[in-house]
Parts: C-alpha cells; structure tokens; sequence
C-alpha cells in the first residue's frame, strides 16, 4: 500500500563524524540517503524530505567572516535559506543518479523554505543556539557592540556568538510542497529547520534565528497527513541509559513513556531529546506512528523490520 512519508535527514547524512566535511565527501554521503529514497519509490511510497544544515551554515558564516572586507556580509538568515539550495542540490544530484540506475523518472525538487515564528516567543529572550566561528574576546566584544549579536565564552576555545530558537508556527510554502507532493514529485523542503520569518511586514531584514529541524519536520509532517514520519539519525534504535554499561535499545515508546524517560534524563537535549519531542509531536498531533533510526536500517524500518517507533498510549 503506497504510503507517504516524511523523512528528516540528520546532519550525519552528509558529513560523518570524523570528516573535514568537504563538497566531495558530502557528494559521497549523499549517495546512501538516496538509494534509501529510492527503495521507498519503488516500493510505491511518496517521499518529502527535509534535512539538517548546521555544519554547512556554520561553514558559511566562517567564509563571511573571511571575506568581509571584500564581500557582503550574509545574515544568519541568508546563510539558511543559501545552506537549502546547496544540499538540496547535492541530494537531488545523487537521488537523479541512483534513479537513472533503476529506470526511475521521479522528478525532485528543492523548495527554499520559510518557517513563521512569532516575535513574542521567549526563546528570544535568551540566545541558546550556538553558530558559526571562535573569536577572540577583543573580536567577539567588537562584534558584540557592532552587530548587537549575543555572545558566550567557551573556556577552552574562545568565544562565540549564540542565537535564538524560536518554535515554528507555520510552513510559509505548505501549498506549493502540498502541490508538488500531489503531483507526485520527491519534495525536500524545511531545510535547517526552515528560515524564521516574522509576520510583521518588515522588509528591511529577516530574522537571524534557528529553528530546530525535527519539530519543523514533525509539522510539516502533520500539514501534509503524512503517514510515517521518519527520523533517520546516528543509531539504529533508541537506547535507554545511552553509553552506560547499562545501556539497552528499545523497539517502541508510548507517549507517556517518553514523557517518563525525559523526566528521568534519558533523552538530554542536546542528543536524542530533540527527536523524541519531535515523535511526540507528530503522534499527539494525529499523526499514526513516528520511527526513529539510521540511514541503513531506514526502509526496513519503515517496513516494520528494526528502528524504534513511537506509538500513541492505548
């Protein structure tokens, strides 16, 4: 039975853990995501994708700095909606190559993705979100006065600008993916979590901001009534007392049971706790059942063969 599904990439996807990062490494990553889009094609599914940026726009905001006295400075804003095309780009490049290796014509398209946040959400009152390079504490104070930009120390790295994390209220381009879903058409959109906008009708800037990829994913996955909303991620299922002599994987969570392992630590924020929330979201909103796993296990588990799913309470 054909199945639309959502699956958001993680950054793992494109620059490995270990790696420079460069274009040609990325290409080559890119390669897995796509013969995993493929097997779902052929298998009859619809298939939007959205994926992470965080590596690329901190990469585009070093190249900023670099060049700042030749060239424009890009916003943080900017550097998204620029990091959308680019890995767009390289995952449309490989899912064209391994479809001609198949005899697929399935066209793809990468929309440029805005994300409405509302000026009044608290995230913007205390920058969390660390981007982009170190600097010195003479540069970072510079910068600080020059650019009004948040700044925190690491101690044993330098200092470095922290932004905000806004929650996402609405997919701005919902009809034009729902569209190019209908016809049919391999969506990837809400890239990096989308660009934050304001609906304040100030065209003099966008608003320099992330959002978190997963729970832009889990909307848009609930826009478009998607069917399986997937999370493919570093592991291939979820574990509780992670890296602990302790640690165990689990093949399904209830709501509830989420709710009591991120009361009891399990899934810290800045590792699984996203994903999980994400899940959640998506199944409390309608949403029939999320799966959280990794790119080689991701169509087996889609196909109810490995990943972790979570699942509403019966």
């Amino acid at each position: 039975m054909s199945k639309l599904i959502l699956v958001a990439v993680g950054g793992n996807a494109l620059i490995r853990a270990g790696q420079k990062g460069t274009a040609q490494e990325q290409f080559e990553n890119a390669v897995e995501t796509a013969l995993a889009i493929v097997r779902l094609i052929k298998a009859g599914h619809r298939v939007v994708l959205t994926h992470g940026n965080g590596p690329q726009v901190g990469a585009m905001l070093t190249r900023t700095e670099y060049a700042a006295a030749h060239a424009y400075r890009l916003p943080l804003d900017c550097c998204v909606a620029a990091t959308q095309g680019e890995i767009g780009y390289v995952l449309q490049y490989a899912m064209w190559q391994a479809m001609q290796q198949e005899g697929l014509k399935v066209p793809v398209v990468s929309l440029v993705t805005q994300v409405l946040v509302e000026s009044t959400d608290p995230a913007f009152a205390k920058p969390t979100k660390p981007i982009g390079p170190f600097y010195t504490k003479e540069v970072a104070e510079r910068y600080r006065d020059l650019f009004d930009w948040a700044i925190v120390e690491d101690s044993s790295r330098g200092y470095r600008r922290v932004v905000s994390s806004p929650e996402p209220r609405e997919i701005i381009e919902l009809e034009a993916i729902q569209a190019c879903v209908d016809r049919g058409l391999v969506v990837i959109a809400g890239g990096g979590g989308g660009i934050p906008v304001f609906n304040d009708h100030d065209l003099s800037k966008g608003v320099e901001a992330v959002i978190d990829k997963d729970h832009t994913s889990a909307i848009l996955a609930l826009q478009l009534k998607a069917d399986i909303f997937a999370i493919a991620t570093e592991v291939e299922k979820v574990c509780l007392d992670f890296k602990k002599p302790t640690q165990r994987e689990v093949d399904c969570l209830t709501v509830n049971q989420c709710r009591t392992h991120i009361a009891a630590g399990q899934f810290p924020p800045g590792s699984m706790g996203p994903k999980i929330h994400a899940a959640m979201v998506f199944v409390e909103g309608g949403g029939s059942e999320a799966i959280i796993t990794n790119h080689e296990h991701l169509v087996d588990a889609i196909h109810g063969q490995g990943g972790t799913r979570i699942v509403r309470d019966t």
